[in-house]
């Protein structure tokens, strides 16, 4: 039985890429922008529907004349599980289980009335009455929580109660502005109290470094009230730096000057791909539980660092791009510092890791591949490890989506 999960995007950054993490979603499971499943033939290599392709000389010229216009190619069979993020309305049309929740309209307004306005279901997205925003301001955010907390916990529990089997919740907010690290702190807190014994997941978007880069000045504190209500009420937290965002963007894809929505299509392919081993389950790491048990040693040591490669932003002109993959490459570059989405420095002798869990995904990826690389990264030392634990990387195989043409053979999630 899936396990489903919950996910509430809350704010202007937290809206914006959770309507890109629902975009990449729909691709890899074949869903249309209106809800429909895709239907696609399953061919063979001569481009012929299986169940009238044929080695047999003689089965495939008796086929051949058959009228071909009577044959109903057969559905593609996918063995994924779309309960985990969607659910099936009365007339089959799939839909998020998502709540899009903001305190000024622009944003989700977008949402609703754009290419998906028919994929969102209506009854869960909040727009406060007033439309005023928190104006980058926590306290703002967290008292407009408090005031609007019976129409959102509301909606929460009737999207609880639509699911058979709940796992637990994915918050998707920035933690330096008003609405996302404000709203998003109470019901943080609302869920610790609601639903006491349910996972909280967040992907929290940092500011960057160099104040001077933002707008926003009280964005320190509101960091740092938001950073509380995350060591206390969240399960796991995956930390997404935007200078480390716009660093890879520059440096690894050669964008000059990468846009928004690019910088939020590389949060989503994260988003997506720590969660390829929920939707295309393979023998571990089938539940949000089984993944974040390897990596968590502590309650409170629950800030995850993330990296991906290679990394493609649909659409981009002249991005840079890596011509060959093999499992030790992609693995010798998830240990690598420009990779990860964090502005930490990993090397050996300048840091070290607690614990490490690789998602590596493809379809014709060899087990002994893996067990080669593991071996030689312990050989080259490339890795350094706390003193005081385990040295564990584990490694998960994922299966990849059939309905996405990957220009890579294989690709990997850290």
């Amino acid at each position: 039985m899936p396990r489903e999960i919950i996910t509430l995007q809350v704010g202007q950054c937290g809206n914006q890429i959770g309507g890109e993490f629902w975009k990449q979603l729909c691709l890899e499971h074949g869903i249309e922008p209106t809800g429909q499943l895709r239907d696609e033939p399953t061919l063979t290599a001569s481009g012929l529907p299986s169940h009238i392709s044929s080695t047999d000389p003689h089965q495939h010229s008796s086929t051949s004349t058959t009228n071909h216009h009577n044959i109903i190619p057969p559905k593609r069979i996918v063995d994924d599980r779309k309960d985990v993020f969607f659910y099936q309305s009365d007339d089959e049309h799939y839909m998020p289980r998502a709540l899009l929740m903001d305190l000024e309209p622009r944003v989700v307004s977008k949402l609703m009335s754009g290419k998906y306005s028919q994929f969102f279901n209506p009854e869960n997205s909040f727009i406060a009455s007033d439309g005023g925003g928190a104006g980058n301001n926590w306290a703002s955010g967290y008292r407009q929580g408090e005031q609007h907390h019976e129409q959102v916990l509301d909606m929460i529990d009737r999207e609880a109660d639509n699911s058979d089997s709940l796992e637990g919740f994915v918050l998707c907010h920035s933690i330096a502005g008003g609405t996302g690290s404000g709203m998003g702190s109470y019901l943080l807190e609302a869920l610790n109290d609601y639903f006491p014994k349910k996972l909280v997941q967040t992907y929290s978007v940092f500011p960057n470094w160099d104040q001077s880069q933002s707008d926003v000045v009280v964005q320190p504190y509101n960091s740092m009230l938001a950073l509380k209500r995350l060591t206390l009420n969240a399960d796991a937290v995956v930390v997404l730096d935007n200078t480390a965002l716009n660093r890879i963007a520059v440096d690894r894809l050669r964008l000059q000057n990468p846009t928004v929505d690019q910088l939020n299509s590389l949060v989503a392919t994260i988003m997506a791909a720590s969660t390829t081993t929920l939707r295309y389950p393979g023998y571990m790491n089938n539940d949000l539980i089984g993944l974040l048990a390897s990596l968590i040693p502590t309650p409170r040591c629950h800030f995850l660092m993330t990296g991906y490669t290679p990394l493609v932003i649909p659409d981009a002109v002249n991005q840079a791009s890596i011509r060959k993959t093999t499992v030790l490459d992609v693995m010798r570059r998830l240990t690598q510092p420009k990779n990860i989405m964090v502005s930490a420095n990993t090397r050996p002798g300048s840091g070290c890791y607690i614990s490490i869990l690789n998602i590596i995904q493809g379809n014709d990826i060899d087990p002994t591949q893996i067990h080669k690389a593991l071996q030689r990264i312990r050989e080259r030392q490339l890795i350094n490890f706390i003193p005081w634990g385990p040295a564990s990387i584990q490694v998960a195989l994922a299966r990849s989506s059939p309905y996405v043409e990957s220009r890579h053979k294989v690709s990997g999630f850290t």
